[in-house]
């Protein structure tokens, strides 16, 4: 991994947010998780480029945001370049407050 392009893909990721207030629906916090994801990934592509994105890692990878981070679609990163954009996503979806089971990076069995 190239660490530069993920040092500033994490410096571009929003700070973390205080603890939702008491009785606030997890769904709002869902949506808002999805849409700080959702605007990362533009910026990671642009840093990161496409070369050696496989097409099936990209499309599994948008029907997770189409689902609204919400469908449990496995995007498996199996090219070097695919493993380095799912590890500075993870890291930058973690610094922007989401746990790191919240990105759809695995592969099954």
């Amino acid at each position: 991994m190239r660490p530069a392009l993920a040092l500033l893909l994490l410096l571009a990721a929003p700070a973390p947010v205080p603890a939702q207030a008491q009785g606030q629906a997890s769904r709002d916090w869902n949506a808002e998780k999805c849409a700080r994801y959702a605007a990362m990934w533009p910026q990671a592509l642009a840093m990161f480029g496409r070369e050696g994105l496989g097409a099936e890692f990209l499309d599994r990878h948008a029907a997770f945001l189409e689902s609204g981070c919400r469908a449990r679609i496995e995007v498996c990163p199996r090219s070097a370049q695919e493993l380095a954009l799912a590890d500075a996503m993870t890291i930058a979806a973690m610094n922007a407050g989401t746990a790191s089971s919240f990105v759809p990076f695995r592969c099954g069995g």
